[in-house]
């Protein structure tokens, strides 16, 4: 087995919020995330899956720096990406970066490709030829040359992610979180993008955490699968054991509500799961399971006692009182 690059280890953020009440101003904790773990190892894909509102974006800021976690530890190749002092090694800046979703938002629009490009060469490869390192990237994605003079308002929307990917790729590094790098593309370009990414990891031994809340897309991508909900991982395996074999009743209803073209792939799917009732606010999560207001299969035990993982198979592990006696994931 590959090493692991990545240890998170019951990783929560809270946010305190000013609800208003009836009468008056309260302040309330929501619980973006809420004890998770999991670990990454070098050169794979983890596919993190979940609806809108689950945390997905949550961790990938944490693990950008963006946001110091309420409660947990993260271990980066045995180091810990938050020292007491607040300050991130520069090693770690440039080892971990971030796609975000929107690429038009990320990009300066006042400033041409080669300017944007040249930031983070600017601040990291100080020492090194920025025009030449420019036309480097820009190579790595299939840019033309051309592309170092325009504005990002003269671009597509896949040619601005591509040039947020080479952006990402300006310092070298070996572990990229991917937050929704397609969602806001056509579907014609999302393949376009998705083949880039693809090679690039082969070419460049990159780590991937993939955030989607498509899970169709995962299929031929990711190596493992987790699934987010409410904050918490419900279920996390390989990807063609997860495909093949869902286990939590919630991964089972995600993936039951696929489309699909023909009657051979309707047959792959797990039988069709209707949720009960509604997903609750994340200020008001109920007892129990988090999942016990809409799971069809709920229990007494789920509305008192929020359950831990259980390892059903190597490397398949589900929170769900189904399955019995609790194990934590090491």
């Amino acid at each position: 087995m590959s090493e692991a690059i990545l240890e998170v280890r019951d990783l929560k953020k809270h946010f305190v919020v000013d609800h208003i009440g009836t009468f008056r101003r309260q302040p309330v904790t929501v619980r973006a995330v809420d004890g998770i773990s999991f670990d990454l190892q070098a050169g794979e894909t983890l596919g993190l899956v979940g609806e809108s509102g689950s945390g997905k974006s949550t961790i990938a800021y944490i693990l950008a720096g963006m946001y110091r976690p309420t409660q947990g530890r993260i271990h980066f190749r045995g180091l810990d990406l938050f020292s007491e002092n607040g300050k991130r090694p520069l090693f770690l800046k440039k080892e971990i970066q971030i796609v975000f979703q929107d690429p038009g938002s990320s990009l300066n629009p006042r400033r041409t490709i080669a300017q944007n490009l040249a930031v983070p060469l600017q601040i990291h490869k100080p020492d090194k030829n920025i025009m030449r390192e420019t036309l480097r990237l820009l190579e790595l994605v299939d840019l033309p040359a051309i592309y170092m003079y325009k504005y990002p308002n003269m671009l597509s929307g896949g040619e601005k992610q591509i040039v947020a990917i080479a952006r990402a790729l300006a310092t070298d590094p070996s572990f990229m979180i991917l937050d929704e790098p397609t969602s806001a593309l056509d579907v014609s370009v999302q393949g376009k993008v998705i083949n880039l990414l693809m090679r690039l990891q082969s070419d460049l031994d990159l780590t991937y955490l993939f955030i989607t809340h498509d899970l169709s897309l995962m299929r031929n991508i990711a190596t493992r699968v987790a699934i987010m909900y409410l904050g918490k991982i419900c279920e996390i395996s390989k990807g063609s054991e997860f495909f093949q074999n869902p286990q939590h009743p919630y991964t089972q209803m995600l993936l039951s509500s696929i489309p699909v073209v023909s009657k051979d792939e309707e047959k792959l799917k797990p039988a069709k799961m209707i949720p009960t009732g509604e997903i609750p606010s994340p200020v008001n999560i109920p007892p129990g399971c988090s999942f016990n207001t809409r799971c069809p299969k709920k229990m007494d035990v789920c509305f008192e006692i929020d359950p831990d993982f259980v390892e059903i198979s190597r490397q398949h592990f589900a929170r769900c009182h189904l399955f019995g006696q609790t194990q934590k994931q090491g």
